[in-house]
This record gives C-alpha cells, sequence and structure tokens, in this order.
C-alpha cells in the first residue's frame, strides 16, 4: 500500500452543496493531500464546483441519499466518504416518515455503499439534538463526549439523528472505520467543517486512536450569544419580548397550544407558518453546556476562525 501521507485521496461529501458541507468542500479543496472532492447532493449546486484548484478538482453529482443505486455509482473510486446529508428540522415542518427516510436510510445506503466498494473511511455528522435533552428535561451541566446522558431524546429530529449514530456506531470496525462529530448549533460553521477535515484526514493517519470516537465542536464563540439567538428566535413570535426580559413558561405553553388549535381549525385552507413547538421549547429552557479538549488532543484541532470573523463578518 502506498505511504498513507503521500497518497492524494478522492473524499465524497453527501450533503455538499449544505451550510455546513459546502464548507468542508472548500476546505477540503484546499489541501495538498486531496486529489477529487465529489458533491452528492440532491440540489446539486454547480457553483460549487468553483473550489477547483490547480490540484484539487470538485465534482458536483445530483443524487438523494435515499437512492442507493445513485450513491453507489458516486462513491465508486472514492476513499473517504464524509457523510454531512440530512433533513435538519426542530419545528416538525417535515413528517417524521419522511425524515427518517433520509436521516436513519440514507445513513443505512452510505455504509451499505462504503461495504460493497470497499470504502474504508466515514466521518458522519452527528447532531447534539442525538444527545438531548431527553423527555424529563434532565440537564446537561459541562457534559464532554464520555458524559452519560440517558432517557428518550425529545426532538423528533433528535429521534431521527440518534438511530443513525447507533447505525455507525455498529458498523465501525465490520470493513469500515468511522467517526463521528457532533456539530453544536452555536458554534462557527468553518470550525465545524475543518474539524471534520481533521478528523477525516487523521481517520486515515492514525486509525487505532480515532476509529469509533465521537467529539463535540467547540471554539472560542462566546456563550452570550446564545441568548442572542433565542431572543431572536422568540421576539419574531412575539415582538413585546426584550433583551433581558423574561418569560413565563406557562405563556408560550400556551402560545404553543393556541398556535396548534388555529392549525388544525384552519387547515387546509390557510396554513400558518412553523412556530415555535414544546419539544423545541423544552430544547430551550433545558441547560445543555459542554466542556472538552477531545478534538485537540486526538489530531491537534484549533479554531480556524475566531467568532468575530464568523458573526461579525
Amino acid at each position: 500500500m502506498a505511504d498513507k501521507t503521500q497518497q492524494r485521496t478522492v473524499y465524497l461529501v453527501t450533503g455538499g452543496c449544505g451550510f455546513l458541507g459546502e464548507r468542508i468542500v472548500e476546505l477540503l479543496s484546499q489541501q495538498d493531500y486531496v486529489k477529487e472532492v465529489r458533491v452528492f447532493d440532491s440540489v446539486a449546486r454547480q457553483e460549487v464546483e468553483k473550489f477547483t484548484t490547480a490540484t484539487t478538482h470538485v465534482t458536483v453529482m445530483k443524487g438523494d441519499i435515499r437512492d442507493y443505486n445513485l450513491l453507489l455509482a458516486a462513491m465508486r473510486g472514492a476513499h473517504v466518504v464524509i457523510h454531512t446529508a440530512a433533513i435538519v428540522d426542530c419545528k416538525n415542518t417535515v413528517p417524521f416518515w419522511e425524515m427518517r427516510a433520509v436521516n436513519v436510510g440514507g445513513t443505512e445506503n452510505v455504509l451499505r455503499a462504503c461495504c460493497v466498494l470497499n470504502v474504508p473511511y466515514v466521518v458522519y455528522t452527528g447532531s447534539i439534538a442525538a444527545v438531548g435533552p431527553n423527555t424529563a428535561c434532565e440537564p446537561m451541566i459541562r457534559g464532554n463526549e464520555d458524559t452519560k446522558y440517558n432517557g428518550e431524546v425529545e426532538l423528533p429530529y433528535g429521534k431521527t439523528k440518534a438511530m443513525a449514530e447507533k447505525l455507525v456506531f455498529e458498523a465501525n470496525g465490520k470493513k469500515l472505520l468511522l467517526n463521528t462529530c457532533f456539530s453544536p448549533p452555536l458554534f462557527s460553521p468553518g470550525n465545524v467543517a475543518w474539524m471534520h477535515v481533521l478528523a477525516a484526514r487523521n481517520l486515515q493517519l492514525k486509525p487505532d486512536l480515532l476509529a469509533g470516537q465521537v467529539y463535540y465542536a467547540y471554539d472560542d464563540t462566546p456563550t452570550t450569544k446564545g441568548f442572542l439567538i433565542r431572543h431572536q428566535l422568540l421576539s419574531s413570535m412575539d415582538p413585546s419580548v426584550r433583551l433581558g426580559s423574561h418569560i413565563p413558561y406557562w405563556k408560550m405553553w400556551l402560545m404553543i397550544q393556541v398556535h396548534r388549535i388555529i392549525k388544525v381549525i384552519l387547515y387546509p385552507f390557510w396554513k400558518p407558518q412553523p412556530f415555535l413547538n414544546l419539544p423545541l421549547l423544552h430544547t430551550i429552557v433545558t441547560t445543555f453546556s459542554y466542556e472538552t479538549d477531545k478534538a485537540s488532543r486526538h489530531f491537534g484541532y484549533k479554531p480556524l476562525f475566531t467568532w468575530e470573523e464568523t458573526w461579525l463578518g
């Protein structure tokens, strides 16, 4: 086998035209060890091919990860797969069966195709929603990748991501070497993408250390950003909300129930905009905090972008 440090590799990124996937493709195209980046996406925006460089070619392929044969064809000849494709839905606007078909069934197809084609390295993009909060709204304080947190996940989206994650763990070591990157929503997408790129590279160089591991994404984004995001979310539904104000739980619960009743009565004549739901409300009010340096210890990860570059432009 050729020296892994010298071999120029072919990557396939599912969902490579998405919010996170596109940033992964851009960063991969800048690495001198990457020969080609294939983008497999149901949207297939050809402008992503602009990331092609003198040494790395970027190819966009249109396809749905539910279509096993298309996925198999796109993956042929690839060495590494970064699987980011998923339906992300925290407001329950997508039927659960459809979300499960993409997030779980699509992941099954990716793993199956990798086994058939002997593509040994897979990095799977998880979600913190697959961890919690649970239906009991139990908090997690300063947890890490090894912290035990039990109970049924509340968000339907989180349920599908937890199912897919289980498939990934079960497949590790069976012709495949896999690891998982969780992407909490407050952190820089550029830094989350960079962690994927480093994890995929080091999974090839240090498989005994990285295979089967989970890594939480982290950077120097201030925790106060979370308050600003919650303010934006809630003020869009109630203009009277001001920074520093307190909204009683019962008021939010009542607003959600009234919205649900109106939606049922007026359907199908009027379809109101997606609204805050109880699982998402419980996610907002449940404390979930993390403290980890595992990615730094295992493969030398350091944030590539400052939070000012990401959030302030």
